[in-house]
């Protein structure tokens, strides 16, 4: 996995410009989290591409940019990142077609894809990418992401050009861009939406998911390659689980190829445990064994847990138990709330994210978490995405909030605030001041958000009652929810320098169970019906029966104060750039409110701080 950066200026020529290369090496060094093993430049007439590489496959040989010559005549170019796990089919595809290769890397077989298929190239890739094409022969750019965005990918358009990166602060590095939020960027910030295309600030747009962007003098040309569609499911239940099986076994295999060592991230969970079990079984057949696996664990949580209306039970005794039941070699990485809380540790998340979303210490501990496995490994096989693909979350099987009038995650947090804190009104935004969220009108735009998201849904013919609406939830969950969770991942692996793969993100599975009826999605009467059923042959009875459990969050009440106190030194700083955003009173009474009841509301003023003393953004609402 990699970093990739760069612009194209059809005004200038860049070849020999210092102050063209002095910018792009600035902006591709922002970049060496994600590719802390080599980096490269490249200026040829108005382009610029700059990459710094995390080296996983083709160690020796997969040095970017690459270029493609003929004639002694560079006819491509190429700053990419991410893992293609059907390269080695699409080479003995090309080789058939006359096409010659000098490395084993699969950013060789993106370059001659394009040049066999064209901008139809991206249809033959299986999955997570984001890569800029240079095309110095009809001089146009070409920028493309994966189907599910699971690799993320900028730009910003320019008087004369674009300007592209992996993250914002790429960009942002480029000689007279800055970063600015408007009232439109902070309401977005806040929604919970994930808008396709959005990316917060001011002039910065994000390479929408499934989508590649044609740059050209004469403009800037969007055009989609694949997207979800409805098709009516034919296969029975025996025959939908099986083909379940069959997709991840092979799915599994293909993303465990690499030239560095790999290992799993196994919570004990059912979509963990799943691609643990997998990857164990794969391993020993090929010699390669045992998995290694990690967990994230917090001191004393197994001992002193206490249920909740989201986690009924702790991790650590079902991940030893499917680590035991495979035999795979176990870590558990155990925090503390110091480290949590540590300043420096909290910056490293802010500077990784480049926005402040405001997950608080469930971000601290991922990071953590990625950081102790880089020690050790370049490559983790992750359970991420199951959830919404399989329909997993609990509020998918609550009806309150099947027919609430907004996004379903945001009416499941609000049922949830109700539930445990009688009296208390508002979302985590509810520390801010009124003016202020008047001003951005959140209700809104998360409400016309919602609407657009829904019209965007494919649906079938005659599609009625609850079949249509968890269609639309589903949908929902794919292109929004899942979206921020995996940005989330990528950002807190790739600030470690460790690759995370998401084996259920593989579009062939995505598409055929988006489109298996919910009623067969849930056939057993609970959560995850397909998954469980697809792979309870290699899972331990205890595993497979658990009820979903979100990501583990810690319970030390220590860690609350120490929010507080965060909190009650921001307001005593009068020069604190988040103060004049607050409803002062409201704060302060959070600030000293015993328990944990605002704690989430406090965990968003904290990044918000943080994040406005370190960008210095410019506020322009």
């Amino acid at each position: 996995m990699c970093g990739i950066t760069g612009w194209v200026a059809y005004d200038r020529d860049l070849t020999h410009d210092p102050d063209a290369r002095a910018s792009l090496e600035a902006m591709t060094a922002t970049l060496t989290p994600r590719g802390p093993d080599t980096g490269g430049v490249l200026l040829d007439g108005p382009v610029a591409l700059g990459h710094r590489r995390l080296a996983v496959v083709d160690v020796a040989g997969g040095q970017q940019p690459m270029t493609v010559e003929h004639n002694g005549r560079t006819v491509l170019v190429t700053t990419y990142s991410g893992e293609i796990y059907n390269h080695g089919e699409l080479r003995n595809e090309l080789t058939a077609k006359g096409h010659t290769f000098r490395t084993r890397s699969d950013t060789e077989v993106v370059l001659h894809a394009y040049l066999e298929w064209g901008t139809d190239f991206a249809a033959h890739l299986n999955g997570m990418f984001a890569s800029a094409l240079w095309d110095p022969v009809g001089s146009e750019l070409i920028l493309v992401r994966d189907r599910l965005g699971i690799k993320p990918l900028y730009f910003h358009p320019t008087r004369d050009g674009l300007v592209f990166g992996s993250e914002h602060k790429a960009i942002l590095a480029h000689p007279g861009l800055r970063p600015v939020i408007d009232a439109d960027g902070f309401a977005e910030l806040l929604s919970l939406a994930k808008t396709p295309g959005h990316a917060v600030l001011r002039g910065i747009r994000e390479v929408r998911p499934g989508h590649m962007i044609r740059v050209r003098r004469e403009g800037i040309e969007e055009r989609r390659y694949w997207e979800l569609e409805a098709r009516e499911h034919l296969d029975d239940i025996p025959t939908t689980v099986a083909r379940v099986r069959e997709l991840l076994d092979d799915i599994v295999a293909r993303q465990l190829v690499a030239d560095v060592p790999l290992c799993t991230l196994l919570s004990g969970g059912l979509d963990s445990s799943v691609i643990t079990a997998l990857a164990a079984r794969r391993l020993e057949a090929e010699g390669r064994g045992p998995v290694r696996s990690f967990s994230v664990d917090f001191v004393g949580h197994t001992d002193t847990f206490r249920a909740d209306s989201f986690r009924g039970t702790p991790d650590g005794p079902y991940a030893h138990a499917l680590a035991e039941h495979v035999g795979a070699q176990h870590t558990d990485i155990v925090l503390d709330t110091a480290a949590l809380m540590d300043p420096a540790h909290c910056a490293a998340v802010q500077t990784a994210h480049d926005l402040p979303f405001g997950f608080g210490e469930s971000d601290t501990s991922l990071f953590l978490l990625f950081k102790a496995i880089r020690d050790h490994f370049a490559v983790a096989l992750s359970g991420e995405s199951a959830d919404e693909i399989f329909g997993g979350y609990r509020w998918f099987h609550d009806p309150d909030t099947m027919r609430a009038d907004t996004f379903p995650w945001i009416a499941a947090m609000r049922a949830v605030t109700r539930r445990n804190f009688p009296g208390l009104t508002g979302g985590r935004e509810s520390l801010l001041h009124p003016g202020l969220l008047d001003k951005i009108d959140l209700d809104g735009y998360r409400s016309a958000r919602y609407h657009e998201a829904l019209a965007a849904v494919p649906r079938l013919a005659g599609e009625s009652g609850p079949e249509r609406r968890m269609r639309e939830l589903c949908h929902l969950h794919l292109t929004r929810y899942m979206r921020t969770l995996l940005d989330r991942k990528d950002r807190m692996s790739m600030a470690t320098g460790l690759e995370v793969r998401v084996p259920f993100c593989d579009h062939r599975l995505v598409d055929y169970v988006f489109n298996t009826p919910w009623a067969m999605k849930t056939f057993d009467g609970r959560e995850k019906s397909l998954l469980r059923a697809a792979c309870l042959d290699v899972l331990p009875r205890p595993v497979a029966q658990r009820v979903k459990s979100p990501y583990p969050s810690t319970q030390d009440p220590r860690y609350v104060e120490s929010l507080r106190a965060g909190l009650r030194a921001v307001l005593a700083d009068l020069e604190a750039p988040v103060r004049p955003l607050l409803d002062l009173p409201a704060a302060a009474a959070a600030a000293n409110a015993p328990g944990k009841t605002f704690r989430r509301r406090i965990e968003l003023v904290l990044a918000l701080d943080i994040w406005l003393r370190r960008s210095r953004t410019e506020l322009a609402f």
